[in-house]
């Protein structure tokens, strides 16, 4: 148990001796820092001895007293101490210094005048993070040491390692966000200021009911979202039931449509909505020339937006409702119909308060993802201006007014939250529980003839209009511009995917391939990642008892109730200056992806957890293995199938965020989202819809690897022939 301790303490020795302490200039693993004079690339120890930045010492020293106790028993009382006022003692000072000088000396001026002038310093580096977690380490240890979890140092160093990033990457961006609101462009506190922002004319104004042009940003955003919120749900339950209630055959097709709008770019149905029914569209174009119908602009504002939103929406709550119209008891809509229960009353008084929660959570999703999306409101938006937009414009428009874009994001996060509050309000404490693990050979209540009716008439020409939409995507692609010349071409992805053979090789000359490749890279990367830090959890939640644990489930999932468009603004007011600086770099697109997907594969590491009796890892505790080689021996052989679902969602999220890296892309991490939607803006169409084109294609062949690479699990068990044989035999 000592040998980790030992491993540790060298990497911390590492981090404050040898590795530059602060971010280096290029790329760190050019290592071309190794022979640089310049001060920032040096370790912490030589910026004390050389360059006079006494603050460090305190950091370095912190690693001394553990070297002293290191041959004493883990449980022994001195070394458990030691280790723990070192890992205490290190961290504070770290977030000490870290948060009082900046790039330009003390951040606070009565620093300055109580302590003296000094230097500036930029943004932590590796020798930094490596310092950082092995005193978090040694925190760990001395309370394993103490008997916490059962002296299970694997187990608290993962609780810990968990709490802490989350509190750096969720909570402490979020508080910069809520803080941001209240200075001044001079930087100063201001209540005043605050107060300004947040009881604006153009936020809260009500001039529509009253003939003016539109109403404020919030009311058009809360319309918007409980018109999509309302319309996704009735949707989705109009395809659960005709997928489960009725004698539709091609469920497997209902399945392709839910997962199309998962794999699609999200401003992608926008372009198909604008191809379809804009100035030069299809169905006005047809219009035009068949009953002189005047090509309108309605597609744009809130008309489009509540199209585009449901389109893309529904599938997700069908999704939803599916599994839960499935999970209804037979036997109690029998039970109902035995009593005489027409068809109409069955359906009024057992079904539809047994899938309330279904409901609720549809309505939730629909009503969160309306007020998160961003690509659709930027194609369609028009005039009528929502909270997404308008936070985006205010960073990176004309006004760049960080404040307002605070005051904004605080107001969205309100009404995500009380989304949530409503919601459980709602359900109230009613058991909805139906599923009891007994056998329930009955058979679901026939839907009554006026609603099986109105479910046909409801989906069958919305699966129409989504098929027209997805083909005319695809046409778009290899038309010269859909609408007005439609002469075939493959110009759009010679433009963006050419290709060309020449002296030296092959040379990649389209203008996508930059952002390909740093998509896929980043992606690549943050998918692993995000599935191991949500498989982690969930093993700590599901599989240990600790005091806190449902305040720590809470902390994991807070980051899904959390806005892309929040994300994004609360990541640049925290990483764009010291003591973290991560801005313009590609780690800061990996964390963004990491944390704002993690809820996902917990939510999946614990439902397959769940099914995983807790007497294997008993038996494999009782072998004498650790907890570790417990997990990578007996836990994640069985988590395949969390383990597929992490990391299909987290790349598939990863290449088709937009919302929340719009505001993180650089010149070199420059995201395929990005960069069709600076397509879009300049009415590429073409080249905007042949890039989404091949991510759909590149997703699909990319899930398909991961479900190859990761396998099946076997569980080992006979088939019908081996049991009759095995009975033949006894």
């Amino acid at each position: 148990m000592r040998r980790p301790l030992v491993l540790w303490l060298a990497a911390g020795l590492v981090g404050v001796l040898l590795l530059p302490w602060y971010a280096v200039e290029g790329t760190f693993w050019s290592f071309a820092w190794v022979a640089s004079d310049d001060p920032r690339d040096a370790s912490a120890l030589f910026q004390v001895l050389s360059h006079g930045r006494l603050w460090l010492l305190p950091i370095v020293l912190a690693f001394l007293p553990p070297l002293v106790f290191l041959n004493r028993r883990r449980d022994d009382p001195t070394a458990t101490a030691v280790l723990i006022s070192s890992g205490v003692f290190g961290l504070a000072w770290l977030l000490i210094e870290g948060s009082t000088i900046g790039l330009h000396g003390w951040n606070f001026a009565f620093l300055g005048t109580l302590l003296g002038p000094v230097d500036a310093q930029t943004g932590m580096g590796y020798g930094a993070l490596i310092a950082g977690t092995a005193l978090l380490y040694f925190f760990a240890a001395g309370l394993a040491g103490r008997g916490a979890m059962r002296g299970d140092i694997f187990v608290v160093f993962s609780i810990a390692f968990v709490v802490a990033t989350i509190g750096l990457f969720v909570f402490f961006p979020v508080a910069k966000v809520l803080g941001a609101a209240a200075f001044d462009p001079d930087g100063g506190l201001s209540l005043t200021a605050f107060a300004e922002r947040m009881t604006a004319r153009d936020l809260w104004q009500l001039s529509c009911l009253s003939g003016g042009r539109s109403c404020g940003v919030f009311w058009n955003s809360l319309a918007l979202a409980i018109t999509v919120g309302v319309a996704t749900t009735l949707l989705g339950f109009a395809f659960a039931l005709l997928a489960h209630r009725t004698n539709f055959r091609a469920e497997r097709l209902l399945n392709a449509l839910a997962i199309l709008p998962v794999i699609t770019p999200p401003f992608v149905i926008g372009l198909g909505i604008i191809l379809i029914f804009g100035r030069s569209g299809v169905v006005t174009t047809a219009l035009a020339e068949l009953f002189g119908v005047r090509p309108g602009r309605w597609i744009y504002g809130f008309n489009g937006l509540v199209l585009a939103q449901v389109l893309a929406f529904t599938p997700i709550a069908y999704l939803v409702m599916a599994g839960v119209v499935q999970g209804v008891s037979p036997s109690m809509e029998e039970a109902a119909q035995t009593l005489r229960a027409d068809a109409w009353r069955t359906f009024r008084t057992v079904t539809w308060p047994l899938i309330r929660p279904g409901v609720a959570n549809a309505f939730l999703i629909g009503f969160v993802e309306s007020l998160a999306d961003f690509g659709n409101p930027l194609v369609l938006g028009g005039n009528f201006d929502v909270l997404s937009t308008d936070i985006f414009f205010a960073v990176v428009g004309a006004q760049h007014d960080p404040g307002r874009a605070a005051a904004l994001a605080i107001v969205l996060l309100a009404m995500t939250l009380a989304a949530f509050v409503v919601q459980q309000r709602w359900l109230g404490q009613r058991s909805y529980a139906t599923l009891t693990g007994k056998g329930d050979s009955g058979v679901h209540a026939r839907l009554p003839d006026g609603l099986r009716r109105l479910v046909h008439a409801t989906t069958m020409p919305w699966m129409a209009f989504t098929f027209l939409l997805y083909a005319l995507i695809l046409v778009g692609g290899f038309v010269e511009s859909l609408g007005l010349n439609n002469t075939p071409t493959l110009k759009h992805y010679v433009t963006a995917f050419g290709v060309e053979r020449t002296e030296f090789g092959l040379l990649w000359s389209g203008r996508a391939w930059p952002s390909f490749f740093a998509t896929m890279f980043l992606a690549g990367v943050a998918a692993p990642l995000t599935a191991a830090m949500g498989l982690l959890t969930a093993y700590l939640i599901n599989r240990q008892r600790f005091a806190g644990r449902a305040a720590f489930e809470f902390l994991t999932m807070l980051s899904f109730a959390i806005p892309g468009t929040v994300i994004g603004v609360s990541y640049i007011l925290a990483f764009n200056v010291p003591p973290i600086l991560l801005t313009g770099t590609g780690v800061i697109l990996i964390v963004c992806f990491v944390f704002r997907n993690m809820p996902v594969s917990i939510r999946a590491g614990l439902a397959t957890m769940s099914q995983i009796d807790k007497s294997l890892d008993e038996c494999s505790l009782t072998l004498r293995h650790g907890t570790f080689a417990t997990v990578r021996r007996v836990i994640l052989p069985l988590l395949r199938p969390a383990i597929v679902a992490a990391l299909v969602y987290s790349f598939v999220r990863a290449v088709t965020a937009v919302s929340a890296v719009i505001f993180l892309v650089t010149a070199k991490y420059n995201l395929a989202t990005a960069y069709i939607v600076g397509r879009v803006e300049v009415s590429d169409f073409g080249v905007a819809i042949a890039y989404s084109s091949v991510l759909i294609v590149s997703m699909m062949a990319v899930i398909a690897l991961i479900q190859l690479g990761v396998g099946q699990r076997r569980l080992g068990r006979r088939g019908l022939q081996a049991n009759q044989d095995a009975e033949g035999m006894a």
